[in-house]
């Protein structure tokens, strides 16, 4: 007969080993809102459970959506999550003025709000200096950074009088310059019902909203962002037709790598679902440490 010691170390044992598992097995799908640092409403989707976890974040003017190949995925080995940045997709619109480190403070909120650790930032084109800006801010708890088709070159400066032509256009013609800048950036065979999806979403983003993230991108200084990142940083980029400049980007930041993915334009993640997360989980178990 067990003695009363021996069986509440017994319950003790039982309660620790179920508090280990609840960590990381898988949750049911959770959509919810949370507010961000102005206490606008910042919508996102999680899901899974495992280590790392894994927090996707959008590109200018697009949504959560983009991800949902990656969700489905990578649910069974990570917690993951994917939210829409403040004043796209489905988050709240009533900021007055629009940066990409506001919409950091918006990934901050949902990581916060989900009590989130051991997290690999994954951003998309803007979401790239967005997820850099993240990590500096709560650098306890990320791990890595992973841009997607972004960061190629961060030395090279845009000035707002060589860009002034490109904002006047979408001041003037949001929605029609907004779909022209996005189907150049992919290739000439991509599916046609991919193209309509890209650009549809994201032409359809209040203009307010477009043009100001826009105006607070082109004057980012991206090489002091990435040497103030305290992660590692990888990229998967497409290989053409932009070169991601590897030696100079280690310039501000050693651990700069990136993978190079072939007849992809700049939404991999999108024309080439099964590559790209084949490579995106290789570079999250990289930066685990697995």
């Amino acid at each position: 007969m067990k003695t009363m010691t021996q069986l509440l170390m017994c319950v003790l044992l039982a309660c620790a080993l179920s508090a280990c598992a609840s960590d990381d097995s898988p949750q049911p799908p959770q959509t919810g809102r949370t507010a961000s640092f102005d206490g606008l409403e910042i919508a996102y989707d999680a899901q899974g459970g495992g280590d790392p976890t894994i927090v996707f974040i959008h590109g200018w003017c697009c949504d959560r959506t983009h991800w949902a190949a990656q969700m489905a995925a990578l649910d069974e080995a990570h917690r993951v999550v994917a939210l829409d940045l403040g004043g796209q997709g489905e988050s709240g619109i009533d900021r007055d003025v629009w940066t990409t480190a506001d919409l950091a403070r918006d990934v901050v909120a949902v990581v916060e709000h989900l009590d989130l650790n051991r997290v690999v930032l994954v951003g998309h084109s803007m979401g790239g200096p967005v997820s850099l800006q993240a990590a500096a801010m709560m650098p306890d708890r990320v791990i890595g950074v992973i841009g997607v088709d972004t960061l190629q070159d961060v030395a090279l400066e845009f000035t707002e009088e060589m860009m002034a032509p490109f904002v006047a256009a979408l001041e003037a013609d949001f929605a029609g310059v907004c779909a022209g800048f996005l189907q150049s950036m992919l290739p000439e065979w991509t599916d046609p019902a991919l193209v309509d999806r890209i650009t549809e979403g994201a032409c359809a983003t209040d203009p307010k909203v477009g043009v100001g993230l826009m105006r607070s991108y082109i004057t980012l200084d991206q090489k002091a962002i990435l040497a103030a990142c305290p992660v590692p940083v990888r990229c998967i980029n497409a290989a053409a037709p932009n070169e991601t400049k590897v030696e100079s980007n280690r310039r501000f930041s050693p651990s700069f790598d990136v993978v190079l993915m072939e007849e992809v334009g700049h939404f991999p993640m999108l024309e080439k679902p099964d590559e790209f997360t084949r490579l995106l989980r290789e570079q999250v178990a990289a930066l685990a440490g697995n």
